[in-house]
């Protein structure tokens, strides 16, 4: 059995590299920003926001364990890890589907709804201060097109 070698991998022109650096550390530095302002003033991770917004956003703010896994990008054990604090504190429940019982519902609470409304406001002026207000509409629109077409072309990791 012959194996065939495939043509290395060239090197990131400067340009490149300096795209993807700059990529790195500014997602790092936003999202390290975002978290911690999250954490001290609400007391959740960006993980549970997005585990409360996606829900908020979705019809009866309820969806499938597999599907907010999906659009959370977590696998479901990811997905259950996540969500274990949000159930323990109320935010968010658990519902079994009376149809198919092998399908679980994670469903935004009253109480979750109140958190995630009383966050909503701090983390768009932490999203605005770390990252849009620095850029103008030009800028946002480029990247916006190129973070977009980078994500259109990209697969989901495996779960």
């Amino acid at each position: 059995m012959s194996r065939t070698s495939s043509p290395p991998t060239p090197w990131l022109t400067p340009l490149e590299q300096r795209a993807w650096r700059a990529f790195v550390a500014v997602s790092l530095v936003v999202n390290a920003e975002l978290e911690a302002e999250l954490e001290a003033a609400h007391g959740f991770s960006l993980g549970e926001y997005g585990v409360l917004a996606y829900l908020s956003e979705s019809p009866g703010q309820r969806l499938r364990m597999t599907e907010l896994a999906g659009q959370l990008h977590l696998s479901p054990s990811g997905l259950t890890r996540r969500l274990d604090r949000l159930v323990r504190e109320g935010l968010v429940a658990r519902e079994a589907c009376p149809a198919d019982r092998r399908v679980v519902y994670a469903v935004l609470t009253a109480a979750g709804r109140e958190r995630l409304e009383a966050a909503a406001p701090d983390h768009v002026a932490g999203v605005r201060r770390h990252l849009i207000d620095r850029l103008d509409e030009p800028q946002l629109r480029h990247l916006a097109e190129a973070l977009e077409q980078v994500r259109a072309t990209c697969e989901d990791p495996p779960r």
